[in-house]
């Protein structure tokens, strides 16, 4: 009997799981490919910052497919009040190291000074959408269709997530202060010409710890609680 039982008790649990999952429904008007992608929350997931984008193999930028609304829009919950304080906005503040990679690879690769989302230049709201509070079920559509072979690529970060080695002293920069341990970046390739099902995004690097530049750093040792932010982020094909 408990052979019967097991299976069905997890096919419970999962269904439960999904049940419980934000659904985010982006760029209905699109007429490109359509992507279904899943954030499971880790023990250390507290709103965090991210984006979701396309890019060709070679790291060619294609779109961003979602970003979350403050990033997005450069308006934040906490706006700077001077001296390294904060207060509870929502208010306007320029933050290049919340998500540096994707800010640089959608302001045409530049290595250094991307332009940042404002509320003059926003991301435009199909594509975005407030931070998930728990699991996330999000259903993405490409502007077009995409490449055959593509990267899908997820930048994350949490501010003020020190450990010790990314301190609140590491750098005497204010603009590090509002991130410590760097964005993380995620990735996977898709290759439609030999499509799976389901794809997991691992992490591949992270961004420059204040935004000075676009390149990706791939050493992890020193992350702790940042790699425990979403547990696990997967991507799957609709049938």
């Amino acid at each position: 009997m408990k052979t019967i039982i097991a299976p069905i008790l997890l096919i419970f649990v999962a269904t439960s799981l999904l049940a419980q999952s934000e659904r985010i429904q982006l760029n209905l008007n699109g007429e490109g490919t359509s992507l279904h992608m899943i954030f499971n929350i880790g023990d250390a997931h507290n709103y965090p910052s991210f984006a979701v984008w396309a890019e060709e193999v070679d790291g060619t930028f294609i779109q961003t497919l979602f970003a979350t609304e403050s990033v997005a829009t450069g308006v934040y919950p906490f706006k700077p009040a001077g001296n390294l304080r904060w207060v509870k906005g929502p208010g306007e503040a320029a933050r290049p190291a919340a998500l540096p990679y994707w800010f640089h690879k959608r302001d045409g690769a530049k290595t250094a000074g991307a332009e940042l989302p404002s509320p003059g230049n926003s991301v435009p709201d199909a594509y975005t959408g407030a931070t998930p509070k728990a699991n996330a079920h999000l259903q993405l559509r490409a502007d077009e269709k995409l490449p055959e072979k593509v990267r899908i690529l997820v930048e994350v970060n949490q501010p003020w997530d020190v450990n010790k080695f990314w301190t609140n002293a590491k750098y005497d920069n204010d603009i590090y202060l509002t991130s410590c341990q760097p964005a993380l970046v995620y990735a996977v390739t898709v290759d439609f010409s030999q499509p799976m099902h389901t794809y997991y995004l691992n992490p591949i690097g992270h961004s420059h710890p204040y935004g000075a530049d676009g390149l990706l750093y791939t050493n992890l040792k020193t992350f702790t609680t940042a790699l425990d932010i979403f547990s696990e982020i997967r991507l799957i094909l609709p049938e």
